[in-house]
């Protein structure tokens, strides 16, 4: 979900916190940091840590998922920057990692040289802190200045650092703004714009910042002058954002998230901030001679033209700075079994990556006197295509292309000519020989056909006895699509077992209908959606409960969570990472209020009735014979945070039903502090499926 900006407490700023309810014996878990949870929290990690790593398929394990991801033979997944090609790496050697470059030339070698110019191993040893790269802002035209986004163990909130690209040094006496959860973009080389926390009153409920200042260079923050102010009502914040092109257009917008999904687009002038007739539900995407792109999710109607919901749209720059009547020009609108994926301005042309039943394509997009005309690029089939990186100084971009059992691959393509060429391909690190990836549908309760990918071997018997692993998301718009799970293939797939990927609804496969059919009370046809999958599945004979386990993290935790309750009996392992599982009180639990667009509010009767009822904290029941779960989060999450997986765990306990718990204590929402860990976490989360789908 979000990953935005602050350190607000987890209760969220400006806004009083409603006391605990009475009947929650559990509600001390939810102090952070507190002494108390964490002498819990160690009591846990030790036996799961005893359960796990004291298994003999742990070493193993550990051992291969690490040197997948420390191999020094990946993809160094490119940024074009300044006429260079940079990447931030991992390795063996740099756990926390290096920003690099090399030049477009030596790039394309096989062995290219790269010269190191921010070392994260290095910095964090002579500070005393573990940072954590949370990306980089470069000041365009001249790209030589950046602001690095350093997080303190993963969190979202961030330390902001100039940096001079050309020298390879923080510059002294820079901009450098302490840790928040914060964004920022450059208006000229000596001011930014800035949303951050400012002090009492200038943060939502959900711990977002909702001003907007613009800071100087060499200015305090106290000295910073404000620009524009939302609501400490907003779910969201309000965050600033910048748009250049290659023509030399420029321009600063600013996002207000009244919602998670609504929000108002302001554009930033000379005479102050003016809100800009954009629907609710749309995003700016970019820039090409002086169009704006716009992706929309719902319809929009101005000037005579209604642009579908889900489509790419754009209007002249021009048209926004004077504040006459739009006229949009589509430029793609998806059919119901299509998505947008992705969307990157070079310098003429635009990339367009869009989802085709849940397989990637790739359009280019360039206008013209005439309008604009479209272009198909011939890429492999039955696979996810991204853009890798594009940049408006030229036409140049690359595109990552991945599918469940080919390794992925970069293509380097000149926008202007589009032919794509093979650069880089990862060396396959499981033994893909007999297996074969199928696409099913299974139907849900209201009769919709929901699609799912397995991955097997060619020639599993169909008698149910398959060790078989599934996931899903199903929330926010966003899209589950085939990718090449490298550890999942070495530690899973290898060993005769099966994968699933389930296309349920609330994700983004196919657009925004395909997610709005599941928001708030309607959220149960996501998870019968779930459940649907796994009862074809096992009516193909593909597997059954007894062999087949579940996990997903975050909302994709919290779909976990329902379907432990709900399903007790399809599944013989679950896996419940980084999870919401009190729904109850989610809106007070970290950036839990942001998300009242998805979930809906107990504050709204209808809706505290329909969380009650799917809350997986709310609804374990002593006396069910449920299959032993295996929870883990990280204390440094400040998105979704702890708390849930804490208490779920305790419930659990109380009720005498076996569970595993494990919290890491660094690595943010994406438990990713470095290599170690996420190889530590993939290990152990396989040893547990070992353990429940294959035998002791």
């Amino acid at each position: 979900m979000m990953s935005l900006v602050s350190a607000a407490l987890l209760t969220g700023a400006g806004a009083p916190t409603p006391p605990p309810p009475a009947d929650d014996p559990f509600v001390w878990l939810e102090d952070w940091t507190g002494p108390r949870a964490m002498q819990w929290v160690e009591a846990e990690n030790e036996a799961t840590v005893a359960a796990f790593q004291n298994d003999p398929r742990y070493a193993g394990y550990y051992r291969q998922a690490l040197a997948i991801a420390s191999a020094k033979d990946r993809i160094a997944m490119p940024m074009l920057i300044h006429g260079r090609v940079y990447n931030f790496w991992r390795d063996a050697d740099h756990p926390q990692g290096v920003w690099r470059y090399t030049s477009e030339a030596d790039y394309a070698t096989d062995a290219p040289h790269w010269t190191i110019v921010l070392d994260l191993d290095a910095l964090s040893k002579a500070e005393g802190r573990k940072w954590v790269w949370k990306g980089a802002t470069v000041l365009n035209p001249e790209e030589r200045l950046a602001l690095i986004n350093l997080s303190d163990g993963g969190e979202d909130a961030v330390t902001l650092r100039e940096f001079d690209l050309e020298t390879g040094q923080f510059v002294q006496g820079g901009f450098d703004i302490p840790k928040s959860k914060q964004n920022e973009g450059w208006l000229d080389r000596e001011t930014i714009l800035i949303a951050r926390d400012w002090g009492e009153g200038t943060m939502t409920r959900s711990g977002y910042p909702f001003v907007v200042k613009m800071l100087k260079r060499g200015e305090s923050l106290s000295a910073a002058k404000e620009i524009y102010r939302g609501e400490a009502s907003d779910q969201v914040g309000t965050f600033p954002l910048i748009l250049s092109d290659g023509s030399g257009n420029r321009a600063a917008f600013l996002y207000r998230g009244v919602t998670f999904f609504g929000n108002e687009t302001y554009l930033v002038g000379t005479s102050g901030v003016k809100k800009l007739p954009l629907p609710a539900k749309s995003q700016l995407q970019g820039m090409v001679e002086g169009q704006v792109l716009i992706q929309t999710s719902e319809a929009w109607t101005s000037g005579g033209v209604t642009v579908p919901s889900g489509s790419l749209a754009a209007v002249p720059l021009k048209a926004l700075q004077s504040g006459e009547t739009l006229k949009p020009q589509i430029l793609f609108a998806p059919n119901a079994r299509q998505s947008i994926d992705g969307v990157a301005a070079t310098k003429g042309h635009v990339i367009l990556a869009i989802n085709d039943n849940v397989r990637g394509r790739v359009q280019v997009l360039t206008p013209g006197t005439a309008g604009w005309t479209s272009k198909p690029v011939t890429l492999p089939d039955n696979a996810t295509i991204s853009i890798a990186t594009a940049t408006d100084k030229s036409d140049k971009a690359y595109l990552s292309v991945a599918g469940f059992l080919a390794p992925t691959t970069l293509w380097a393509m000149d926008a202007a000519d589009p032919k794509p060429v093979q650069v880089k391909a990862m060396p396959a690190r499981f033994d893909a020989a007999g297996l074969v990836v199928e696409q099913f549908e299974a139907t849900s309760t209201d009769g919709t056909k929901i699609p799912y990918f397995i991955v097997h071997r060619k020639d599993m018997k169909k008698d149910g006895a398959t060790p078989t692993i599934m996931t899903a998301y199903g929330g926010f718009e966003v899209p589950m699509t085939p990718s090449y799970a490298a550890i999942t293939g070495k530690l899973w797939l290898e060993r005769g077992n099966s994968f699933v990927l389930a296309n349920i609804r609330g994700g983004g496969e196919f657009g925004p209908a395909w997610h709005e059919a599941g928001l708030k009370t309607k959220r149960q046809i996501i998870y019968d959606d779930f459940a649907a999958v796994a009862q074809d599945i096992f009516a193909r004979k593909l597997s059954s409960p007894a062999k087949f386990g579940i996990y997903g993290g975050s909302n994709g935790g919290l779909l976990m969570g329902v379907e432990f309750n709900q399903h007790p009996d399809l599944w013989n392992g679950v896996v419940i990472q980084v999870p919401l599982l009190d729904m109850i009180r989610y809106e007070q639990i970290a950036a839990g209020a942001s998300w009242v667009d998805e979930y809906g509010s107990v504050s709204v009767p209808a809706e505290k009735a329909f969380l009650e009822k799917i809350s997986p904290y709310a609804n374990i029941r002593k006396g069910v014979h449920y299959p032993t779960p295996y929870i883990w989060t990280t204390t440094k999450d400040d998105r979704v945070g702890p708390q849930h997986a804490r208490k779920f765990a305790a419930r659990l306990k109380d009720y005498g039903i076996p569970y595993h718990f494990y919290e890491d204590i660094a690595g943010g929402h994406s438990g990713d502090a470095d290599i170690e860990q996420g190889a530590r976490l993939q290990a152990m989360q396989m040893v547990y499926f070992s353990q429940q789908l294959e035998g002791k």
